[in-house]
């Protein structure tokens, strides 16, 4: 992938498994391995079902990005929505005692898990998050991945 590629998406359920599939092909094609492609796909479907429902409302008029691109060492995935933004002070901590049995707000936890960075920028015209996954192994340049 010598070039950005960017997608807009509608608001719906259905683009959040667009942007999954997306990640996996492109993951995939970058020489990811099985691993590292899933996580790459969980972390873009989290940060879709963010877009879609919490930054967006489903709202029709309403777009999300989603962009990937190989920069280096690196697979930068970004991905936007057009709703009022977020406080990310008032997101809870998934791993509190009183949040350990919900059954959502996993979301922002999970990407970070997955991924090597995870920036958040909130502002009132949308959120952008931007993931970034290091390649490694073959397609990192011939470079070893346990460096």
């Amino acid at each position: 992938m010598e070039h950005p590629v960017s997608y807009t998406l509608d608001s719906t359920l259905e683009t959040v498994d667009r942007a999954e599939e997306k990640a996996t092909r492109i993951a995939t094609e970058l020489g990811f391995g099985e691993d590292e492609v899933m996580q790459i796909s969980m972390a873009v479907r989290e940060g879709a079902v963010n877009a879609v429902l919490h930054g967006n409302a489903y709202s029709p008029d309403k777009k999300v990005i989603l962009a990937f691109e190989r920069t280096g060492e690196d697979l930068v995935i970004t991905i936007r929505d057009e709703g009022r933004g977020i406080n990310l002070k008032e997101i809870p901590n998934p791993l509190a005692p009183e949040n350990l049995l919900k059954t959502s707000g996993r979301g922002i936890f999970l990407m970070r898990s997955f991924m090597d960075v995870v920036e958040i920028r909130p502002s009132h015209t949308g959120t952008e998050v931007k993931m970034i996954k290091h390649v490694h192994g073959p397609s990192a340049g011939g470079k070893e991945g346990s460096q």
